[in-house]
C-alpha cells in the first residue's frame, strides 16, 4: 500500500503541487485537493489527505459517498452519492476535505491521481513527479 509522504525540510512552498493536482483533475475552476500553508514558523506545510486508518469522513458519510477501498485502504470519494451536507469536511481532523467553488456539490478530495495509472489503483500521484526539491515522495507503508 502506498501513501504520499512529505519531507518539510524540502518544501520551499513554491506550489507546484497545487498546481499539479489541478492540472491532474483538469478542474475548471482552479481548485486542487492539496494546499500548502504557513505555519507558526513561516515555514511552509503542505496538506494533503492522509487517508486515514479510521477516517472520520467516512464514519460521518450519510449517503456512503466516502468509503475506504479494502483493497487499497484509499479513502474515496463518490460524488453521485453525495449528498452536499459536508459532514465529511466538517469532521476531517486535519481540515483536508473542501467544497468545490463554482457549485458546492463536490467535494475535493486527493484520490491518490488513480485516474493517472493503468490499473487505476496503483497511484502515481502528479504533486509527486512533478515536486522539484522532491519533498513529496510515495511510499510503501504495511497495515
Amino acid at each position: 500500500m502506498k501513501r504520499i509522504k512529505i519531507d518539510r525540510d524540502k518544501c520551499i512552498g513554491c506550489l507546484t503541487c497545487v498546481t499539479a493536482c489541478i492540472v491532474s483533475h483538469e478542474t475548471e475552476s482552479s481548485d486542487s485537493r492539496n494546499r500548502v500553508v504557513i505555519d507558526s514558523e513561516a515555514k511552509p506545510a503542505p496538506i494533503f489527505c492522509r487517508h486515514c486508518e479510521k477516517p472520520e469522513c467516512v464514519y460521518t458519510c450519510m449517503t456512503g459517498a466516502m468509503k475506504k477501498d479494502d483493497e487499497t485502504s484509499f479513502v474515496t470519494y463518490d460524488k453521485k452519492q453525495c449528498a452536499s451536507c459536508y459532514m465529511c469536511v466538517m469532521s476531517c481532523p486535519f481540515g483536508v476535505l473542501k467544497p468545490d467553488s463554482l457549485a458546492f456539490k463536490e467535494i475535493l478530495k486527493c484520490n491518490m491521481c488513480v485516474h493517472r495509472s493503468e490499473d487505476g489503483k496503483t497511484p502515481m500521484p502528479m504533486c509527486v513527479e512533478k515536486c522539484p526539491m522532491q519533498a513529496i515522495t510515495l511510499e510503501e507503508v504495511t497495515k
